[in-house]
């Protein structure tokens, strides 16, 4: 990833979009949507304009990319990020929207199990309906003699 350097003595890694979204998968509309909506809020800008994303942007990123994964509406996303910004006296608010959230994936996941046992049972059918059709095959082939 190219990265942009800043004028000061500590020079901290900025990013561009493009680069971004390269790193993450997602579209650089995306990453304005989630500016305009609030998730990606205070995100440097160049003196043309142009964001400039920072490490820690990315890794905030990367947890977003978690809760999208968990299925937890956007609109509780952007409450987490206000939350967040809102500073520890949310503790317990945020505490609450990820239990939560918890809650709905583990029984997302337990769905998951009981279709898994499901495909596993016809799956097993189908194996030994095929093995029964081949066996019986072969015996019918074997008794029409020479």
């Amino acid at each position: 990833m190219t990265v942009m350097e800043t004028g000061s003595a500590l020079a901290e890694s900025h990013y561009t979009i493009s680069e971004v979204a390269a790193e993450t998968g997602l579209t650089a509309h995306t990453l304005r949507w989630y500016e305009r909506i609030g998730l990606m809020p205070h995100i440097d800008r160049s003196h043309t304009g142009q964001r400039r994303y920072r490490d820690r942007d990315l890794r905030w990123l990367t947890f977003l990319g978690k809760l999208r994964t968990t299925g937890m509406p956007v609109a509780d996303m952007v409450r987490y990020a206000e939350l967040v910004r809102a500073g520890d006296d949310t503790f317990a608010e945020r505490q609450d929207l990820l239990e939560r959230t918890r809650r709905d994936v583990r029984a997302r996941i337990a769905e998951l199990q009981d279709t898994l046992a499901v495909l596993d049972h016809k799956i097993g059918s189908y194996a030994v309906a095929r093995s029964e059709a081949a066996v019986s095959a072969e015996a019918a082939a074997g008794s029409c003699g020479p």
